[in-house]
Formats: structure tokens, sequence, C-alpha cells
């Protein structure tokens, strides 16, 4: 369970606290769980709902002994607290093998090896993105130590999971996910997590420069924000979590994130969850790749990885993008038809059942007055009811204090970030809204002026500040609609 206010880690309650392991039983069966996931748009944290998951002994040694010195890749970062991000593109990268980034992570002398040109104290390693299909090629009964199904997911597990293993102050930048909600399974160490409503785009200042399928960029780096270059982003709603190991983190759709490793070694299991409005957003991110790609190799057509992330390996010429595209557009309409014809046999099997049930509904109709009414007030209980509680936490509105003023995770105490606000911040989320929402049109424009670092008497216009408005997503998601309703003329 994620710290109260006024709590540090020593003393916070644990999740399942007094209860003795074998009497343990999940808080939510699958159904609920799922339910849980797909209604709710906050972020939240599931406790005990993975305590017999195999999976939660998987610390870094456990994984080092089940690869057998298999090698995989660490992105390396600069601990450092800047105003600039260190995105992927900017990072170096070593092949190791986990007993060589454990011998390096305990400040081993390091003269030879994939790490010795990394100082610890100054870096940090960060193997992420690690598909299991592709890890475990050759131990596929490795994949049923994840056990998403406890959520309500049949079948999925390990094969449809990422791997995270980072070392203190390893991050990943500020981001949306394009496609799904995100379920995270903290294993080994604690991860802090700084997450932003949808609602906040305009704030973030998107960018799709370094352009990586599904992933929208922040220009800021969250915990140390150029409020000077990026003034909006104090408008931002910031919440904030620590998770601990044996928690579940859910993120809804498009929720801003960045994560940081606060522990000497962590690691994280996570797996995306597809959504109904996945298959627009497929349409969206096709249009993205194809411009990003057609203006950028355009501009400098040798130095694809100043602005292509190292995560992507696809080709990236006009012709490969055309057919995404096309096949992006294709799999919505295949979806739109046989959704059709889902809604068309479960509209017929109503009225039959309506029909079959017409004699019924004269006999209901003589429940008493004082029945009925109780009936109905017990449904608006139940509507009404939060599913929150010890076993389903809100993440909740952060401080306002900004983490850069407390010095960082280099310079802190350690002590966690704890969310203020209490229940009412559900409320101060909801009022906020709307006014957020009328003035984005405002902060898109003035977030578009300050894309540049130039003089306002310079009107040089990169091909960097014109994707920026040709990409942003607010414009795709428009253009992916006109796409959709000109083809849907042919069907």
């Amino acid at each position: 369970m994620a710290a109260t206010p006024g709590t540090t880690p020593e003393t916070a309650p644990e999740a399942g606290a007094g209860q003795v392991e074998g009497e343990h039983v999940k808080p939510f069966t699958p159904e609920k769980a799922k339910e849980i996931i797909m209604s709710l748009q906050q972020p939240a944290i599931f406790c005990n709902m993975a305590f017999d998951w195999p999976a939660q002994h998987w610390t870094v040694k456990h994984l080092s002994e089940v690869l057998h010195g298999k090698q995989i890749r660490f992105r390396m970062g600069m601990k450092r607290t800047d105003t600039v991000p260190q995105f992927e593109t900017t990072c170096g990268y070593v092949e190791a093998t986990l007993e060589e980034f454990l011998s390096w992570n305990c400040d081993q002398p390091t003269i030879y090896g994939p790490f010795r040109d990394y100082d610890h104290s100054k870096f940090w390693a960060y193997a992420d993105y690690k598909y299991f299909v592709s890890l475990f090629d050759d131990k596929a009964d490795i994949f049923q130590d994840v056990i998403w199904s406890d959520f309500g997911f049949p079948g999925r597990n390990g094969r449809e999971s990422t791997l995270w293993i980072g070392s203190m102050g390893a991050h990943t930048p500020c981001h949306l996910d394009s496609y799904g909600c995100n379920l995270v399974f903290q294993v080994q160490g604690r991860k802090r997590w700084h997450l932003f409503p949808p609602e906040d785009t305009p704030f973030l200042y998107p960018t799709r420069i370094p352009y990586e399928e599904s992933s929208v960029f922040s220009k800021i780096n969250v915990v140390n924000p150029d409020l000077k270059r990026f003034p909006q982003f104090c408008k931002a709603r910031r919440h904030m979590v620590t998770l601990n190991p044996g928690q579940v983190l859910f993120v809804p759709r498009h929720w801003w994130h960045y994560v940081e490793s606060i522990d000497p070694v962590t690691v994280s299991i996570n797996s995306w969850i597809e959504l109904e409005e996945d298959h627009q957003a497929r349409v969206e991110e096709a249009i993205t790749r194809m411009l990003v790609c057609a203006l950028k190799t355009a501009e400098d057509p040798h130095n694809t990885r100043a602005w292509l992330n190292p995560t992507e390996v696809e080709e990236t010429s006009h012709e490969v993008n055309c057919r995404y595209l096309n096949r992006a557009v294709s799999a919505l309409f295949d979806h739109y038809r046989t959704s059709k014809v889902v809604e068309i046999q479960a509209l017929r099997t109503n009225r039959e059942d309506m029909k079959k049930e017409g004699s019924d509904v004269h006999n209901h109709m003589e429940v008493g007055q004082t029945g009925g009414q109780d009936l109905l007030l017990g449904m608006g209980k139940q509507e009404a009811a939060s599913p929150f509680g010890p076993d389903l936490v809100p993440v909740i509105l952060g401080s306002e204090e900004l983490p850069s003023e407390r010095g960082g995770i280099f310079e802190g105490d350690g002590k966690d970030f704890v969310g203020e606000g209490g229940e009412h911040s559900g409320k101060l989320h909801c009022t906020k809204r709307q006014r957020m929402m009328s003035k984005s049109e405002d902060a898109v424009v003035e977030q578009i002026s300050s894309n540049s670092s130039m003089a306002p008497s310079q009107t040089f216009i990169s091909t960097d500040d014109l994707l920026d408005c040709l990409v942003n997503p607010q414009v795709t998601r428009i253009v992916a609609q006109l796409l959709i309703q000109g083809r849907s003329l042919w069907f």
C-alpha cells in the first residue's frame, strides 16, 4: 500500500499487514478487477492481487541464473538533474549479462567488461522494453509465472509482457502511450511514478521527436522543468506515487508518466491491455509515422539516429509507411464490420428475449410500490459505491512542490513523495477539467510559440517545429477522422 501522508517508507503500513500468507484471499475476482480496469479513469494501485505469482521471486539474481549468461541490452544515462530530458537517442548502450550488471552495480572495479566506460557514480543502467518472447525464447514455461488472468484477461501471461531492470536513477522520459492501458507489477525495489491526466496534454508540450511508435514524448524534464521556456507546465496536475514490490499499478489510457528507479536495483513487469479506441489510434499513429519519416528523411537521409528511437527497427521508407497506413485503415473497417454484425445479432437476441418475457412483465407490475422504491434506492447506492479501499489505492493529486526543488533523487533525503489532497482530490479534478479544456487551444498556441529557443525577432522554422504542429495528437486525431470518413464512402 502506498504510504499515507506524513509517513516514511520505514513507517508506512505494508499492504496486507497482519495477515498470514496462507490465509490470503484476493480482494477482487478476475471479473471485478477487469470491470474496475475498464471503467476507472484515474491511476490506482492494486494490493494483494499477485502474492501467489511465481514472478514475485524474479529478482535480478534469480533472473541471472535463469538466463545463464545471456546478453541483454542496457541503456546508459547520466545521473544529472538539468532541464533537458534524456531521450533514448542521447543515451549510450551496452550489451551485457545480468551478472556483469550486478557486479557493476555493486561498484566493483570494471577495468574490463561492457561497463568499463561508465562510472557507476555518474551513470545509471536500464534494460527496458525487454519482451518475454525474445528474452525467454527457449524457456516458454516461464511465461506462466505471470498471471494477468487474475485481472480478468484469460490466457494473458508473460507472453504478452515486457521486463524492466534498472539501477538507481534509471528512468523513462515523460510520455504517453498511444495504445491501450497499462498494468505494471513491481517485483524488486521501488519506482516513483509521476503521472498527468490526458486533459493536461497541451501543458506537457508533446513532441514526436524522437519518433517511437505509440509513444508521444514531452519536451519537459518533469522533475526539473524549465518554466521559462515551458510556462504552461505549471498548470499540469501532477499525480505521484511510489510503487512497492508486490503491488500492481493501473495506468489508464493516455495518462502521461515519468518513471524513475529509486532503489539500487529494480525489476518490473508490465502488459499493455488492448482497448476499443486502439483501432483509430493505429490509424493516427500511421499518419504520424508517415509524416515524421518523410520530413526528417528529406532533411537528413543519412542520420536517422538523431530522430528515430533505437527501439524502432522497421524500415522507414515511404512505401513501407504507406502499407502500414493502409493496413491500419483496413483493420479499422474490418473491426467496424465485425462489431456491426455482433451488434445486430445482439439486437435480434434482445428482441426475442423481450417477446418471451413479455408475459412475465405483467406479473412483475404487481410488485408493491415500497418494494420498487427500495430496489431503485439500492441500485443508486450500488452505482455510487467507490471501488477504492485498502486493496485498491487511488493515485491522487501530488504536492505542487516540484521534486527538483527538493534536490532530486540524487540529493534528497530518500523519503517517498506522497500525494496530498485526500478524498476531495477527485472533486477538484472534475471541477478543474472544464477550465483546463476551455483553455486548451490557447495552451497549444503558446506551446507552439515556445517550441523554438530562438529570439522572437528570428523567424526561422525548423523541420521539428513544423512536425510538432503537424503531428500534434489533436491534429492527427482530426486527420484520422477525416481520412476514415472519406474511406467510409466506399463501404
